[in-house]
């Protein structure tokens, strides 16, 4: 389903232009890759010149071309077609000797360039095409020695090179004659035939499929989703990709539209070692588009306010049952849409998850997740990234202490509607009582948790978004309690270097049995000290405390579980905040 989805794409984005009018993707047996310089020959074969192919970036990097596509070289030299690195195509490579690279910073590398020169002697002796045998005579009498001499530098050791002939606006790779050849070398007579399982139609099968790259964390060269390099790995006595047969083609539009995907900063984000890659399929591009930037913005809210609010005013409409085409007409609830999340495992990549779902579904799921983190007065001014909300579970907010299998099962959470995991609850309770923080942000994913739970019958009672005074639940009334016990701590004796809070949430929230009536005696003598400065403020926080006691039972429990301990949290922050809201004027004359 996964390779079939991305095939299909593939075939949307090959009848698509980019924005200097290229294909998006580039043509059956070619493969985008990072080439950064330009050797131009004469008809003689000799060196013209060399032109740098960078990025205008203050720091220039090589830019992407389409070149036939490279050999994986795992173990063992292979060469790649009209293209390479210097090591294959000029015999030199950067000498790895930094004290000797000062005055010899190249070094020849026979192997790799006899293996370029013999596949390309081989197949371009017989071409009558001017660039093909201008670098046929090149490789005749090249000497890697050479590289000392103008208008080569040191620059481009190690780089991705191509080929051009002076005279020659594109480069040999892209003549015709070149593309000709280099479609007869694909149709190997020696490749197996079989039942493509992606296509479902018998043709050539793939022996090794063509290298993914751009995941975060895994190897430059790339890695395989479907691979096979151990006897344990087979079946029936097969060979390579024989044991999952997908055709050339197939191989080659599945793992071109995920390349494509993982380059593009439009469809792909990381979300702790998981990159994750989305795409949408509908009648027409503009819907399938309108999808693709409609859930990157949810994803990875955006910086202006105006925009950023236009999307998560969509979500609540729809959150509030409006259906989608009301909500946003340039959307379509049957536009196909898929993620997926990906993670480097040595030289394989791992799924770490995978949604095949309607638009309209994952937008009801969006919404539900905005739903669900509602609290009053709202903790942020622009709505919270599910990165953003991550940060609140790691150790010093550091991205890097983010637990990645916390990050991919929250991501399925918020996009699959199922149960946020308690991994998520048990986290932030955790960091709450470490660094004594019960911020906004903590405070409604806490309340996400136990409300989804609510919804999917999990537990017998939900969470409100903001102050219950009417609420029995023990948990969220000592939470209230506690808050309590703080304001009357600061309101009599102004701030502390520790408070109540900090010394004894962690206690309280899990044990209250063995904190509280200490803390209730505590109260006492704060309250009469409290009254000889602030009759009312006293009398009024008094009340508070009695309005709350007589709903607790005689005895406080001995022990709170891990749900109740996140109630205890939103009881604790309810009440606090509401000592911070603004009063009306009748109160406020009161």
């Amino acid at each position: 389903m996964i390779l079939h989805s991305l095939a299909r794409y593939y075939t949307r984005l090959s009848a698509e232009q980019d924005n200097a009018g290229n294909p998006k993707v580039p043509a059956y047996g070619f493969s985008e890759e990072k080439i950064g310089y330009v050797v131009v020959l004469n008809s003689d074969g000799l060196v013209v010149d060399v032109v740098p192919h960078l990025t205008d970036d203050k720091k220039p990097q090589p830019r992407l071309m389409a070149v036939p596509r490279p050999e994986k070289r795992t173990s063992g030299v292979k060469s790649n077609f009209l293209w390479d690195k210097t090591a294959y195509a000029l015999g030199v490579e950067s000498n790895k000797d930094k004290a000797a690279a000062k005055t010899e910073p190249f070094v020849p590398s026979e192997k790799t360039f006899s293996a370029f020169k013999t596949l390309h002697e081989e197949k371009l002796k017989d071409s009558e095409d001017a660039g093909l045998q201008a670098l046929y005579r090149f490789l005749l009498h090249w000497q890697p020695e050479k590289f000392a001499e103008p208008p080569f530098t040191s620059e481009m050791l190690d780089a991705n090179i191509v080929f051009r002939l002076d005279g020659r606006w594109n480069c040999i790779h892209q003549s015709e004659a070149a593309q000709a050849l280099w479609a007869q070398m694909l149709q190997s007579d020696d490749v197996e035939q079989g039942l493509c399982l992606i296509s479902g139609e018998p043709a050539p099968i793939a022996r090794l499929h063509p290298a993914i790259k751009g995941v975060w964390g895994g190897q430059s060269s790339g890695g395989s989703i479907i691979s096979f390099n151990k006897e344990s790995f087979t079946s029936f006595g097969k060979e390579q990709g024989a044991n999952s047969p997908v055709s050339e083609h197939a191989a080659f539009a599945y793992t071109t539209a995920l390349n494509y995907l993982l380059r593009s900063d439009k469809h792909r984000l990381n979300i702790g070692d998981a990159s994750t890659v989305f795409w949408a399929e509908a009648a027409n591009n503009a819907q399938a588009e309108a999808a693709e930037d409609f859930f990157a913005t949810i994803m990875t809210p955006p910086d202006d306010a105006q925009e950023n609010q236009k999307i998560f005013d969509i979500i609540e409409q729809i959150a509030k049952g409006r259906p989608l085409a009301e909500a946003a007409p340039d959307l379509a609830d049957d536009t196909r849409f898929y993620i997926l999340g990906l993670a480097p495992n040595a030289a394989r990549i791992s799924v770490r998850f995978w949604l095949d779902t309607t638009f309209g579904q994952l937008a009801a799921h969006l919404a539900q997740h905005w739903q669900d983190l509602q609290l009053e007065p709202r903790p942020w001014k622009n709505p919270p990234s599910i990165w953003r909300l991550l940060i609140q579970t790691a150790s010093l907010g550091k991205s890097e202490n983010i637990s990645p299998v916390l990050a991919g099962e929250m991501t399925r959470a918020v996009i699959g509607g199922t149960p946020y995991p308690m991994s998520l609850l048990s986290q932030l309770i955790v960091r709450i009582r470490a660094d004594g923080d019960a911020n906004g942000l903590r405070i409604a994913m806490i309340k996400a948790v136990l409300q989804r739970k609510f919804r999917k019958g999990l537990i017998n009672e939900g969470v409100d978004m903001s102050l219950n005074v009417e609420s029995h639940n023990q948990a969220y009334l000592l939470g209230r309690l506690f808050a309590v016990l703080e304001r009357i701590q600061n309101q009599a004796l102004g701030d502390l270097n520790a408070g109540i809070a900090d010394r004894y949430y962690g206690s309280a929230s899990a044990v209250p049995f063995s904190v509280f009536p200490r803390l209730l005696a505590g109260a006492k003598h704060h309250l009469s000290r409290l009254r000889k400065d602030k009759a009312g403020m006293a009398v009024n926080l008094d009340k508070d405390l009695g309005s709350i006691i007589t709903l607790l039972p005689e005895t406080f429990p001995r022990h709170l579980s891990l749900d109740e301990q996140g109630r205890f949290a939103i009881g604790y922050y309810h009440q606090k905040q509401h000592y911070f809201a603004k009063k009306s004027p009748e109160t406020s004359e009161e």
